[in-house]
Formats: structure tokens, sequence, C-alpha cells
């Protein structure tokens, strides 16, 4: 992944803090879901850093692992409703697979509430509000991630 967040200098107690949030959106709804929601003027905090994908049946968990190393303090994935997947059965691949990894990463350290999974079509501009406000939300409540990230090395003279 090419991207980097830097938290080192974040902490709970900063009232400046904001948490930063790395979205993994299906082209097919949930992007869509995004769009409407700002055509629409629907509110929602901007620490959000989207990438548009394929298909969330087709995602691998090492890019949530990445998105967490790289800094993020949570992770949104979000595709199709079941049933509905633009390439017939993505979603429940994704389903499948990511609620066997959100275990796993939380045996690791991580807590239950960084990773979030939703299903949103792409009518549902005000769903994908409500839910980012509640993943920031959430976020926000557990304050800046401590775990998975890269440890920066500073040489002091």
């Amino acid at each position: 992944m090419g991207f980097s967040i830097n938290n080192q200098q974040s902490t709970i107690n900063n009232p400046k803090w904001e948490p930063k949030i790395v979205a993994f959106l299906c082209n097919w709804c949930s992007y869509g879901a995004a769009d409407l929601a700002g055509i629409s003027r629907l509110q929602y905090p901007p620490n959000f850093r989207v990438i548009r994908i394929p298909c969330t049946g087709r995602m691998s968990p090492k890019f949530i692992l990445a998105a967490f190393r790289n800094g993020a303090d949570g992770v949104w994935v979000s595709g199709c409703h079941p049933g509905d997947c633009h390439y017939l059965e993505g979603n429940y691949y994704a389903r499948r697979k990511f609620s066997l990894f959100k275990n796993l990463i939380e045996h690791m350290g991580v807590e239950p509430g960084r990773l979030h999974f939703s299903w949103i079509s792409s009518a549902e501009g005000t769903k994908f509000a409500e839910i980012a406000n509640e993943v920031i939300k959430t976020v926000r409540d557990l304050g800046p991630a401590r775990h998975l990230t890269k440890r920066i090395k500073t040489k002091v003279a």
C-alpha cells in the first residue's frame, strides 16, 4: 500500500486528535452510497481515506493489516448486501473471511471497535452517513491505535 498515516504525535490527552480511518468501499454499492451521501450533502466527518475496490470478496486481509501497520486508527470495509453482489457471491466470501479475520486480530490485541464491516447499497446514502458517524465515534472513543503500528525510531544527537 502506498500510504502512510503518522500517529506518533497523537495522544489521548491531545484534544485536537482525530482518528484516521481507512475505508475499503465496494465499487458497485458502498462507493456509490458515499457518492450519494456527498451529493445529498449529508454530514459525516472527513476522517476517512477511501480506497475503492472492485469487490469485498476479492479483498485480501493483508490490506487491513497494512492499513493498521501504516498508522490507521480504524478500518472500515463495506460492500454490497449479501445476495446483491455485482459478482454474484463475492460478499458471501467476504462475510466468511472477515468474520474469521476479525476474531484473529482481536486475539492479536487489536481492540474490537477498530475494525468495522457493513453492507450498504448504492441507494443508501443516509445509511452510509450514519455508519460513517458510528465508525468515527467508536474509534474516537478508543483513542489512537497502539497495536500493529510501525515504531519510528529517531536518533538523538
